[in-house]
């Protein structure tokens, strides 16, 4: 069983940045592809971004492509999400998600992920 607890969300003025980490515990992390959701109020939860098993593919919704970035660290068992440039369209719950797979990809869809974090509030006001 993998626990994934998400930190690092918060209010940020429009323009700003954010960090958002995810620790993964309870399983071996290079076993699990990663990824980052988000739910807005009275949205479906969307996909954000996805890093490979050992973070060798990256893959970005249209929506954030150039603004934000996934990291993985190994050693730390920790995936980040950094965010810049943030719009007030990007105010929303992100989630952290694992994928149990001995293959290399970055699943998008919220019903390839087998478990999932509690949820960062991000709220940016413009």
């Amino acid at each position: 069983q993998v626990q994934l607890v998400e930190s690092g969300g918060g209010l940020v003025q429009a323009e700003g940045s954010l960090r958002l980490s995810c620790a993964a515990s309870g399983g071996t992390f290079t076993h699990y592809a990663m990824g980052w959701f988000r739910q807005a109020p009275g949205k479906e939860r969307e996909f954000v971004a996805a890093v490979s098993r050992r973070g060798s593919i990256t893959d970005y919704a249209d929506s954030v492509k150039g603004r934000f970035t996934i990291i993985r660290d190994t050693a730390k068992n920790t995936v980040y999400l950094q965010m810049n440039s943030l719009r007030p369209e990007d105010t929303a719950v992100y989630y952290c998600a694992a994928k149990f797979t001995l293959h290399s990809g970055t699943p998008v869809s919220t019903n390839d992920y087998d478990y999932w974090g509690s949820g960062a509030q991000v709220t940016v006001s413009s």
